[in-house]
């Protein structure tokens, strides 16, 4: 009998491409859209479309009719409110930056729907990830590049668990998204030239400081920005307005190109500096995920490459555990901007070794 395999199918073309190339390769496919938006206004959800909005399940569906294979729509409503979305405006009303597609692979795609779908009797979940998922040879799995470095999804999969990842596909990793297009277009997907979904579906004009105004009630108050002096050189509008390394926005007559550099919010104040003061050599990161690798014991050093956001390509470190839950990575090529409440994750071979959020 067949294996059967969910696959969380966004309305996209990669998650339709997915659930094609997995059909194709003779597992039992059931189709399945997250319903995680909100009770917004309808218009919102139909602009909003990506992952979140009623067009995908209007997409979806089409996408699954067309490859004769079972769709549903399952309700994860709670689980996205709760671990996503006050995820991300308790972070950044501590100052942090958050990440909340790292926190729905995990809690949400993960977590939830894999249980789900376990519970009516499939094997594994796949999704239209651009990362490909290895058995290494310790025996652990782990996450690896997709064959194109262009559209590695890598970074934001670092917290997923052995348990997840045994239970986990992933189709698209082993081509490039020319070649998905391609292959979506050649099988007649309507959704062959869809455009991706944009990065936070949950906030569709890029104002986090409005959305969090309105989810929470809460308005950030005004305060004072400073120098690493401590010297009072202007006012900021909240900090749920700034991150660290932020140029625009500041409206701070320096009369030379000023960053943010940190934010204290016991203090509720935005620290100012200057270009080379946004460098650090060091990143300190705790609740810790070990993927590739099981441990890195208290004391040890291990050489690694880090990256600190998304779009950093990576640079080598060397990461020492300093804690039970907490290690630190030093880089002997400073690294720009290292903002807390990202992620830093950290590779071996091409592989996710081990991850942490950064404090």
């Amino acid at each position: 009998m067949a294996e059967k395999v969910v696959v969380g199918m966004s309305g996209g073309v990669d998650s339709s491409v997915a659930a094609y190339l997995l059909k194709k390769a003779g597992y039992d496919v059931i189709g399945v859209t997250m319903q995680i938006w909100q009770d917004e206004e309808e218009y919102a959800q139909q602009e909003n479309g990506g992952c979140c909005g009623l067009s995908a399940v209007d997409d979806a569906r089409r996408v699954a009719q067309m490859l004769d294979i079972p769709y549903y729509v399952m309700n994860f409503k709670r689980e996205f409110k709760k671990e996503v979305m006050d995820y991300f405006t308790d972070e950044y009303l501590h100052g942090r930056t958050p990440n909340p597609c790292i926190a729905c692979n995990r809690y949400v795609k993960w977590e939830a729907l894999l249980k789900r779908s376990l519970d009516i009797g499939a094997d594994y979940i796949a999704t239209g990830h651009y990362a490909q998922v290895t058995k290494l040879p310790n025996g652990r799995y782990a996450i690896q590049n997709s064959v194109t470095a262009a559209k590695d999804q890598t970074y934001a999969l670092y917290n997923l668990t052995q348990e997840q990842l045994a239970h986990t596909l992933m189709p698209v990793g082993a081509y490039t998204k020319d070649e998905i297009r391609a292959m979506a277009a050649e099988i007649g997907l309507p959704v062959a030239a869809k455009k991706d979904s944009q990065e936070i579906c949950f906030i569709t004009d890029n104002d986090y400081a409005s959305f969090i105004e309105k989810e929470t009630g809460i308005t950030a108050p005004a305060g004072d920005f400073v120098n690493t002096r401590g010297e009072v050189i202007g006012r900021h509008r909240g900090i749920t307005h700034y991150t660290v390394g932020q140029r625009r926005g500041l409206n701070i007559a320096a009369g030379r190109r000023v960053f943010v550099l940190e934010i204290r919010p016991e203090t509720n104040e935005v620290v100012i500096g200057e270009g080379d003061e946004v460098f650090s050599h060091t990143v300190k990161a705790n609740r810790l995920n070990f993927m590739g690798i099981e441990d890195i014991p208290v004391g040890t050093d291990v050489e690694l490459t880090g990256k600190i956001r998304y779009g950093h390509k990576g640079s080598m470190c060397i990461a020492t555990r300093t804690g039970e839950d907490e290690l630190v990575c030093r880089f002997p090529e400073a690294v720009r901007a290292v903002t807390p409440g990202q992620a830093l994750v950290l590779y071996k071979d091409g592989y996710v070794a081990a991850g942490g959020t950064i404090i």
